[in-house]
């Protein structure tokens, strides 16, 4: 540990680094805006509940393709990225062993929930250069936001800062065919509020059958009517077409990262993703004491997945409402608060699989052929949620919440439906999810909290077929208590900050997926697992003098996540460490501004080992990843502003595994495919003009 810990302040000593928006208050004191960590109290929402957010600010350390590196940052968060299309985040642990995509958690675009109803979560599904910030609450402790034993993630979309209107350009260009344009308009006048974006990206990716290909569109607007009654609406919409390449054995990995899976090259397997989500909210004070949210909502996804065994066809539609009073009251003789609401989620999931002729289609890759399936499936959930703030003293509060959860799935075979058990109905029983969490304010600097919480997770369709695709009614839901106490302290005038997490998550009934052929994965429940941890997030802001700004961070996460009780066909798993999650990661930097309108960072990321059988007889390769960015943006006139951006990933050149799958098996004498390689080193550079009437 010593040796670490002096490496590591010797690391930030040498390294040079800072990325900050130039066009804010060059005081240092506005440093602590741009801090990567940054606990905040969100009143009448998360109430005394610590989330971390990281902000547009701390997405210029990065390139702005993707949102993966800025959300590495927070300690505790790890996101597995195959591909631009391809990324799984975790929370603490939760979600590391689902194959493909993101589950156990709820995620919410400002107030309209994004999850669909089989809890699955599509980040890519949003341009990260329309978005503000990211908030995220680790653990189901933010009862107002549900209570999945990940957690939740809100994305809150830009808007004019201030009375103003602007137009801002933001072209990037770099390596593997990178191009990408981002096109804003954003105006507020006191009542009105408009934002308009528009987003193109395209390139040739790093690996063989990797091409990419992105437009969207953003519309984001609400209108103050008076004092107590406002409207908002809300429109994005994505259209992405994406290759895929898929994962790689260990032999082909070493020889060439850069190459394709070979049956999904040739196949020229692909994915088209044709989404949108339209959202009216209403915003109504009955008194100063009481007021209320109400969000109506619907969304819709076309998707084609054209894997070289089989071409899916998918379509979700989904609608539904949230609502939310929050209001105050004296309780002995100080303010307290309270929420309640609910949340109601309908969707429709229909899809049919074909036949993929690819062999027969002379080289030119996927080919449909006949239907094999059809299916339909209904899901709905609804939670209602409360909360309840008491200040005990004045430096002592306590927040009491309760969730209560209905899930319902009815799934239905059209091809085969004489077929017995195909079609299928699961009625999960309502589950009751209480929490507490406890805040202690020593002084205005130092602060203690605590939280303990019950959460759940429920499994989706393919979660509980098993492997003739017959539903298996033994599959249960993920359940789990939450233990977790940490403290945020600023010292030395605020300069510098620290945050300080320890947790202990008990979990019964966690699902583990074994694939067990290319199509097909069979999921169970692992008995009793235990995640616990710890997470620090360190950061120092240093006036050098007035043309120099100097902030060094750190991010740790250290994890101790196990079976306590898994017993698999006769195989005692139980003390063995759980797959998919690192035990280390480590994210440090340096970022400094300089002479007024230069900013400039470096920054790494290491990734301990993983392990990737149940059996812990395999673990991938460690590594450690380097970045920097370095920036010119000067305000030449009163309208106009122009800004250069040049980035360098990984520097060094490493060669590592961005994401990895687990517990795989190899088919038709292939060795096992674990491995998704990530980028070799690569620029990006970037034009940046804005015009303010």
């Amino acid at each position: 540990m010593k040796g670490f810990l002096c490496f590591l302040f010797l690391w930030m000593a040498v390294v040079s680094v800072f990325a900050q928006d130039p066009t804010q208050n060059d005081s240092i004191t506005q440093l602590d805006e741009v801090i990567l960590l940054d606990a905040l109290k969100k009143k009448n929402a998360t109430g005394i509940i610590s989330s971390e957010v990281i902000s547009a600010k701390v997405f210029q350390n990065y390139s702005p393709v993707s949102m993966v590196n800025a959300m590495n940052q927070i300690p505790g968060v790890y996101v597995f990225s195959g591909a631009l299309n391809t990324n799984r985040i975790t929370i603490r642990g939760i979600g590391a062993r689902t194959l493909f995509g993101t589950d156990k958690l709820r995620m919410y675009y400002e107030d309209i929930p994004v999850t669909d109803g089989s809890g699955f979560s599509t980040i890519e599904a949003f341009d990260l250069e329309n978005l503000s910030q990211i908030e995220v609450i680790k653990g189901p402790k933010g009862t107002v936001y549900g209570t999945n034993l990940g957690g939740a993630i809100i994305l809150n979309p830009k808007e004019a800062l201030g009375r103003s209107t602007n137009f801002s350009n933001n072209f990037t260009a770099g390596s593997f065919g990178l191009l990408k344009n981002n096109l804003s308009f954003n105006h507020f006048d006191g009542k009105l509020r408009l934002g308009l974006q528009y987003g193109h990206l395209e390139t040739d990716g790093y690996r063989q059958n990797s091409n990419f290909e992105r437009d969207g569109f953003l519309l984001n607007t609400s209108y103050q009517i008076n004092t107590k009654n406002k409207i908002s609406l809300l429109v994005n919409h994505i259209d992405f077409t994406a290759q895929i390449p898929s994962s790689l054995g260990a032999t082909a990995f070493a020889e060439d990262p850069q190459q394709a899976t070979f049956v999904w090259r040739e196949s020229q397997g692909f994915e088209t993703n044709n989404y949108t989500l339209v959202g009216l909210n209403y915003s109504h004070r009955f008194t100063e004491h009481l007021k209320n949210s109400t969000s109506i909502f619907y969304n819709y996804l076309d998707k084609v997945e054209a894997a070289h065994f089989a071409i899916f066809d998918e379509m979700t539609k989904g609608f539904g409402f949230r609502t939310s009073f929050s209001g105050n009251f004296n309780f002995l003789e100080k303010s307290s608060e309270y929420s309640f609401g609910a949340e109601l989620f309908k969707d429709e999931y229909d899809w049919d699989e074909f036949e993929n002729l690819w062999r027969e289609n002379n080289s030119n890759g996927s080919l449909r052929g006949e239907k094999v399936t059809r299916n339909k499936e209904f899901r709905s959930q609804w939670n209602a949620f409360g909360t309840l703030l008491l200040p005990i003293s004045a430096k002592f509060s306590a927040q009491f919440g309760l969730n209560l959860n209905k899930t319902d799935y009815d799934y239905r075979d059209l091809f085969n439906s004489g077929m017995q058990n195909k079609s299928a109905e699961r009625d999960f029983k309502a589950i009751l999810l209480p929490s507490l969490n406890l805040n202690y304010n020593f002084s205005e600097t130092h602060e203690m909290f605590a939280n303990v919480g019950r959460g759940f997770s429920n499994p989706g369709l393919e979660q509980t077929l098993n492997p003739n695709g017959v539903i298996n009614p033994n599959i249960a839901q993920e359940t789990g208590i939450n233990y977790e106490l940490g403290t945020n302290l600023h010292l030395d005038e605020r300069r510098f900050q620290l945050n300080l997490s320890l947790y202990q998550m008990n979990i019964k009934n966690l699902l583990v997926a074994e694939r067990i052929s290319e199509d097909r994965t069979v999921w169970q429940n692992a008995g009793k697992t235990r995640h616990r941890g710890l997470e620090i997030g360190m950061t120092y802001n240093w006036t050098v003098s007035k043309s120099f700004q100097l902030s060094p961070f750190v991010n740790y996460t250290l994890t101790d996540h196990s079976f306590i009780e898994f017993i698999d066909e006769g195989e005692d798993f139980s003390g063995n460490p759980l797959t998919g999650v690192p035990e280390q990661r480590r994210t440090a930097g340096v970022q400094m501004r300089f002479f007024e309108n230069f900013y400039a960072n470096i920054n790494h990321q290491h990734v301990s080992e993983i392990p990737l059988t149940n059996a812990a007889d395999l673990y991938s390769d460690p590594f450690t990843v380097f970045n920097t960015r370095l920036g010119y943006l000067k305000k030449v006139s009163e309208h106009f502003t122009i800004g250069f951006d040049f980035g360098l990933n990984n520097i060094l050149d490493e060669v590592y595994a961005q994401s990895v799958l687990i517990n795989t098996q190899g088919f038709g004498g292939s060795e096992p495919r674990y491995y998704y390689p990530g980028d070799e080193r690569n620029y990006y550079g970037s034009i940046r003009l804005g015009y303010k009437l």
